[in-house]
């Protein structure tokens, strides 16, 4: 016999429960991108956002997507909409049928939704203050009269179906924050986005986003277009019933990019920050620039980055929180992609690891040598090039006793903060060589010839890296 539990029934308060809904964490264009998921996921081809101060400051969002009927959109108004455990469509972005509501209450405390099906227009709204007052949960049917003015109803008014977002009270940024808040925006948005605005999502057409007019245009993270990028081999790994294709890229060495290229493929968060795994679900891009603690952030491995593509049925296997901004995937992943790490970094590194390796390189004199004492790494000046052997040999014991104390400071104080921060920011304004120009050479080597040079002596110097390619200033001096 099964005894009878003694409840009561102890209903939250709304009032709190709503500073709370709205404090879970999006930013502006994490939010944004929250509510185009949905634009998306009703096969919208087209999706223009305006963000204006006046008359108060407000932000709108219209698709030309399937629309909503009455009975459609109240649903879709309510909180947790959907069964996180149902099955979805496999271009279905949404998970927990949250987003809309939570992304738009982080930024506004007025959230009204216009959607057209069927050549009708509904309109439903959520009012966090009157929602308070109250302590119900009362969804507002306002008239058409209230939302005519807004920019973009006139346009939904004219198309045969779509859905017009609304979002009026936003307190969590100024009108005077407008134009930085679009530039973020237009940036997060090419970039989650990129694969659609591409076209190259199975089955869609190419998606337009517009953001105050001005269409954004696809950014690539993995620059793949590009000659000197390496598309290393996929790999297609088997988790229960799904299948996750990893695909590393090796972006290219900064020599081999143009200065604004650089900048662009850099981010707004820097190369060293920016490498790691990329995760997409539904080709949408969810988390960027991480290895979820299973490798170190290192600047030899800056140029790596690893594409992840799942399908919409795995986020629990990746933890993919309610913003879509976070996850942590299950252990038994993660085994595999450690191996795939481990493989990727080593060709990774090489770009770095090779031009480094060049001071080590015995077919050329170099004015700097690499020494390994007692586990340390230490860059040391060489004493055997032929100009400095030159130099000491016209030096009484004191003068050569200073230039060894001089030379012994440059090893010592090399800026080498200073040297590794300006090639991780700013590689292609790094150009040393041109310190020394042709000019400058060529007065040398006519002063060495008006000398009586040797001829062992310019052989030497056709060995060290300041004359390497520099060969025909020595013609004469061959002959």
């Amino acid at each position: 016999m099964v005894k009878k539990m003694k409840t009561q029934e102890v209903q939250p308060n709304v009032a709190n429960f709503v500073k709370s809904l709205r404090d879970i964490g999006y930013t502006f264009e994490v939010a944004v991108a929250d509510v185009l998921d949905n634009s998306i996921t009703a096969k919208a081809n087209n999706v223009k956002i305006f963000c204006i101060p006046s008359p108060s400051l407000s932000f709108a969002l219209l698709d030309d997507g399937n629309g909503m009927t009455n009975g459609e959109l109240v649903d879709a108004m309510r909180l947790a909409t959907n069964d996180p455990d149902s099955s979805r469509e496999s271009d279905d972005l949404g998970k927990f049928g949250l987003g809309l509501k939570t992304a738009s209450f982080s930024q506004c405390t007025k959230l009204t939704v216009l959607s057209k099906k069927n050549e009708v227009i509904s309109i439903k709204q959520w009012d966090l203050k009157y929602i308070s007052e109250s302590n119900r949960w009362f969804l507002i049917t306002p008239t058409i009269k209230e939302c005519e003015n807004n920019p973009l109803y006139k346009e939904l008014k004219k198309q045969d179906s779509g859905t017009l977002v609304i979002w009026n009270g936003i307190d969590t940024f100024t009108k005077d924050d407008i134009s930085e808040k679009l530039d973020t925006l237009r940036d997060h948005l090419s970039l989650v986005f990129h694969r659609f605005l591409e076209g190259v999502v199975p089955g869609k057409k190419a998606l337009n986003i517009y953001v105050n007019n001005i269409q954004l245009k696809p950014f690539n993270p993995f620059n793949p277009k590009h000659i000197a990028t390496q598309q290393l081999l996929q790999e297609k790994i088997r988790y229960r019933d799904s299948e996750i294709n990893i695909q590393p890229f090796i972006l290219p060495h900064h020599s081999k990019l143009s200065q604004l290229e650089f900048e662009k493929y850099a981010t707004k968060d820097g190369y060293t920050k920016s490498q790691g795994f990329y995760l997409y679900r539904a080709h949408r891009l969810l988390i960027y620039g991480t290895w979820w603690g299973m490798h170190r952030m290192k600047d030899a491995h800056k140029l790596v980055r690893i594409r992840i593509d799942i399908p919409n049925n795995q986020d629990q296997a990746w933890g993919i929180d309610i913003k879509k901004s976070t996850a942590n995937p299950v252990s038994e992943i993660k085994s595999d992609l450690k191996r795939i790490i481990q493989q990727v970094t080593v060709k990774g590194s090489r770009p770095y690891t090779g031009r480094g390796r060049k001071i080590e390189d015995r077919t050329t004199t170099r004015f700097w040598e690499l020494k390994a004492n007692n586990d340390k790494i230490q860059f040391t000046i060489n004493r055997n090039h032929p100009i400095i052997r030159e130099l000491e040999e016209g030096l009484d014991e004191g003068k050569k006793r200073l230039l060894n104390v001089t030379l012994m400071g440059l090893e010592s104080y090399l800026p080498l903060d200073a040297i590794v921060a300006q090639l991780n920011s700013n590689p292609l304004k790094v150009n040393q060589e041109s310190l020394l120009n042709e000019n400058d050479i060529k007065t040398l080597v006519d002063s060495w010839r008006s000398k009586g040079v040797s001829e062992d002596f310019i052989k030497e110097l056709l060995r060290t890296e300041l004359y390497k390619n520099k060969e025909e200033f020595f013609d004469n001096a061959r002959s």
